[in-house]
């Protein structure tokens, strides 16, 4: 069987507009987020957010990571991933989007090695994995996709840390006016999901693993919420 018959045709069609989005829209602003550019008072909050969840993230990983193998699931321009490799992780970073890769390659350090691609987070090809990572790659999917995700990362790894749009009143309401602005406009959604129901349903897929942490980042327009799963 072949692995995308393995997604939902919400999966294929999400992971469709973030690659049109990321490739042809938002390119150039996405490069500009994660520099140290300046940028509007909206998106100084944004990468703020962004900045305290990766190092949430990476608080939960070892601190010599020599003889890991770390995925970074949506690495985007890929600040994360050459942290981890910095801290001797063998890391493989993967994007939907090849402009956002381009970034990330031309800014990793010349004595790094990190094994760059453009494709399918869930992918078999991919390998084993001693953690996975995915900050932020998960807040455009619904819950069922992400359920299907972590199942499929769940085959080959030991502990996944994720995040996901918490299912505040907030971010249900943005997602609502957002729905309201010509297509064109848009951003991909983000689609909030429920923590509880999350957390239930991982108990009920993933039977063998426990949730070991969450906590939610809050950054002026940035909301997101950090999970970890791991084996029990």
């Amino acid at each position: 069987m072949m692995e995308t018959s393995l997604a939902s045709t919400s999966y294929q069609q999400s992971r469709s507009r973030l690659e049109t989005y990321f490739d042809k829209t938002a390119r150039k602003a996405w490069e500009d987020l994660t520099s140290d550019v300046p940028v509007s008072g909206i998106r100084a909050t944004v990468r703020a957010g962004r900045d305290e969840m990766r190092n949430l993230l990476l608080s939960t990983l070892p601190s010599d990571m020599r003889g890991l193998r770390l995925l970074d699931a949506g690495c985007g321009t890929g600040a994360l991933a050459i942290t981890a490799a910095e801290r001797g992780a063998d890391v493989v970073a993967i994007d939907v989007s090849h402009g956002l890769i381009d970034v990330a390659q031309k800014r990793v350090p010349a004595h790094l090695h990190i094994d760059w691609r453009v494709g399918d987070m869930r992918s078999h090809n991919l390998g084993i994995f001693d953690h996975v990572i995915a900050m932020d790659s998960l807040i455009h999917y619904d819950e069922t996709d992400i359920i299907g995700v972590l199942k499929a990362w769940s085959q080959r790894a030991n502990e996944i840390a994720f995040t996901f749009a918490p299912g505040t009143a907030l971010l249900r309401t943005m997602h609502i006016i957002g729905k309201a602005f010509p297509r064109g406009d848009r951003s991909p959604a983000i689609k909030p999901v429920s923590e509880a129901r999350l957390s239930h349903d991982i108990g009920d897929a993933l039977p063998g693993w426990r949730i070991g942490f969450t906590q939610r980042v809050s950054s002026g327009f940035y909301k997101s919420q950090a999970m970890g799963i791991g084996r029990r």
